[in-house]
C-alpha cells in the first residue's frame, strides 16, 4: 500500500484501540519509517493525534522519537516517525522482570535527558510509562507517544470531555490524581514510577482497581525499593524516593535527574557512620585542647624506647610537633615532661565536655 504517493506500507508493528503503526519506507528520502495511522473519526481521538503531531514535531533529541511528516490521504490522518529497530520497554520488563541497577539508571537518565527537552520546549507529556518509551537494539530509550502531551501554557485541559483523568494509573502523579494542572513534576514522577519498576519489578503501588491505586498515589508511602531488592545501591533508592515525593516542589527537575544518574553517584557506597570518629575527635579535644593531625600518631618499636613516655606527653596536651626526636633528646624531654605533669595534676582545671554536634536531617522523600 502506497500512501500519500510517498509512503510504502510493508508490516504492521502494533494495533492499539484508535491506531496502527505499520513500519514503512520513504520513498522519496529512501529510508525506513514508522507509519501511524488513526482508525477513528472521533472528535477526541483527532485531536489527540494532532496533539502528537504537534509536540513531538517541536522536539528534535536523541532520546524522543523524531516526527518527520504529518498529514491526510483521502481521509486517513496518519503520523510519520522515526523507526526504532527495537522495542517497548513494556516488552523489555516483560522478558526480563526487573534490570541491574546500572542498566536501570542508564535507560532512565536518558528518558530523563528526553524529558528535560521536551520540557524546555514548553511540553508535558503526562503519560510516561515503559509501554512509552522505545528501546533500540543499541539500548538506547526514547520517549514516544505524546498524544496526550500538552503545552504548558495549555496545561490546565487535565480533564478529557467525559471528565475524566488521562493517564495511567500506576504512573500518575498525585497532584494530577487530585485534578490540578499537569506540570513538568508530574513527568519526574511519572519517570519515578517507571524507575521503580525497573528496579523492582512492579509498581510503586498496587490495588485491586484502578482508583485504589490513584488514591495510594495521593496519601501512601511506597516502600523503599532497597527493602523489596537488597542490592540495589541505598543512594539509588533514596533517589527513587525523591522522584516519588508527593509535594511536586521536592522534585528535582528532569534535568537534574539525568545529571545525577549519569554521574554515576548513586553507586557510590554509604558513608561510613560518623559518630565513632565524631566521638573519639571530641574526647581528644577535651583531654588536650585540639584534635591532632594523623601524622602526628606514632607507633611504638623497639628502636624507640622513649615511645611510651611521648604517649604520656601527649596525653598531657603537649603537642607531638614540640618532641625533640634524637635517643638522648628524648629521653631527657621524657623525664621533664614526667615531672611536670606530677606538679600540674592538682591544678588541671575541669573540662566542660565537648558538646555532640547537631545532626542534620538528610534530604529525602516519602
Amino acid at each position: 500500500m502506497l500512501l500519500a504517493d510517498r509512503y510504502r506500507l510493508h508490516g504492521l508493528l502494533g494495533r492499539g484501540s484508535v491506531g496502527e503503526v505499520w513500519q514503512a519506507t520513504d520513498e522519496v528520502l529512501g529510508r525506513r519509517v514508522a507509519v501511524k495511522l488513526l482508525r477513528t473519526e472521533e472528535a477526541t481521538d483527532v485531536e489527540r493525534f494532532r496533539m502528537e503531531a504537534l509536540t513531538a514535531a517541536r522536539l528534535n533529541h536523541p532520546h524522543v522519537v523524531s516526527v518527520y511528516d504529518f498529514g491526510s490521504d483521502r481521509g486517513q490522518l496518519y503520523l510519520v516517525m522515526e523507526c526504532v529497530d527495537g522495542w517497548s520497554l513494556a516488552q523489555e520488563r516483560s522478558l526480563r522482570g526487573v534490570l541491574p541497577p546500572r542498566e536501570a539508571a542508564v535507560l532512565a537518565a536518558q528518558v530523563a535527558a528526553g524529558l528535560s527537552a521536551a520540557h524546555q520546549h514548553g511540553v508535558i507529556h503526562r503519560d510516561i510509562k515503559p509501554a512509552n518509551i522505545m528501546l533500540g537494539a543499541d539500548r538506547t530509550a526514547k520517549i514516544t507517544d505524546f498524544g496526550i502531551a500538552r503545552f504548558a501554557d495549555q496545561a490546565d485541559c487535565s480533564l478529557t470531555a467525559t471528565g475524566k483523568i488521562v493517564g495511567t494509573a500506576d504512573h500518575l502523579a498525585p497532584e494530577r490524581a487530585l485534578g490540578r494542572p499537569a506540570r513538568p513534576p508530574a513527568d519526574v514522577y511519572s519517570l519515578g514510577c517507571v524507575l521503580y519498576q525497573l528496579l523492582t519489578g512492579r509498581a510503586p503501588f498496587q490495588g485491586a482497581t484502578s482508583l485504589a491505586v490513584v488514591r495510594q498515589h495521593v496519601d501512601a508511602v511506597p516502600i523503599p525499593p532497597a527493602r523489596l531488592r537488597p542490592d540495589i545501591p541505598p543512594a539509588l533508592s533514596d533517589y527513587v524516593l525523591r522522584l516519588l515525593a508527593k509535594d511536586p516542589t521536592q522534585r528535582p527537575t528532569a534535568d537534574e535527574t539525568a545529571d545525577w544518574l549519569n554521574a554515576g553517584r548513586w553507586a557510590l557506597p554509604p558513608l561510613p557512620d560518623p559518630a565513632p570518629a565524631a566521638a573519639e575527635s571530641a574526647g581528644d579535644r577535651t583531654a588536650a585542647g585540639f584534635a591532632p593531625p594523623p601524622s602526628s600518631v606514632t607507633t611504638p618499636s623497639p628502636l624507640h624506647p622513649t615511645a611510651p613516655a611521648r604517649s604520656r606527653v601527649r596525653s598531657r596536651g603537649v603537642p607531638a610537633s614540640k618532641v625533640v626526636l634524637g635517643a638522648a633528646a628524648a629521653l631527657l624531654f621524657a623525664g621533664a615532661a614526667a615531672v611536670g605533669a606530677s606538679m600540674n595534676s592538682g591544678d588541671e582545671s575541669p573540662v566542660p565536655p565537648a558538646s555532640s554536634p547537631t545532626p542534620t536531617a538528610a534530604a529525602s522523600a516519602p
